[in-house]
C-alpha cells in the first residue's frame, strides 16, 4: 500500500515536499518513482530511485528543481519540489516497480498510490 501526502496550492517559485509511505512491500531492490498526470494529458515520469543502489533519474522538465529521496528506516519516499511552475500543476502519484530498471513507462509499474494534487498559480 502506498499513501501520498504533502500536496497543496502554492504560488509560482514556491516549494512543496511530497511524501509516500510504502507499507507491506519488502524486497531487497526495486524502483520507486513519482509520476504526475495533468488533466487531458498522459501520466508522465517525474523522478525515480533505485532502492538498492540509490541511483536517481529525473525528467528534463524537473531536473535541477526537484529532488527524489528515500528514508529506508521509515520506508518513505520523498519528492522535494523547488522553483515550482504553473506547468507543474498535476496529480502526483507514487509507484513501485518490482524490477530494478526504473526509468520506464507508467504501465511497467506494479503498485500505485491514490495521488496527491499539486496546484501552482
Amino acid at each position: 500500500q502506498l499513501v501520498e501526502s504533502g500536496g497543496g496550492s502554492v504560488q509560482a517559485g514556491g516549494s512543496l515536499r511530497l511524501s509516500c509511505v510504502a507499507s507491506e512491500y519488502t524486497s531487497s531492490r526495486y524502483c520507486m518513482a513519482w509520476f504526475r498526470q495533468a488533466p487531458g494529458k498522459e501520466r508522465e515520469g517525474v523522478a525515480t530511485i533505485d532502492t538498492g543502489i540509490g541511483m536517481t533519474y529525473y525528467s528534463d522538465s524537473v531536473r535541477g528543481r526537484f529532488t527524489i529521496s528515500r528514508d529506508n528506516a521509515k520506508n518513505t519516499l520523498y519528492l522535494q519540489m523547488n522553483g515550482l511552475k504553473p506547468e507543474d500543476t498535476a496529480m502526483y502519484y507514487c509507484a513501485i516497480r518490482k524490477r530494478a530498471v526504473c526509468w520506464t513507462p507508467a504501465y511497467e509499474y506494479n503498485y500505485w498510490g491514490q495521488g496527491t494534487q499539486v496546484t501552482v498559480s
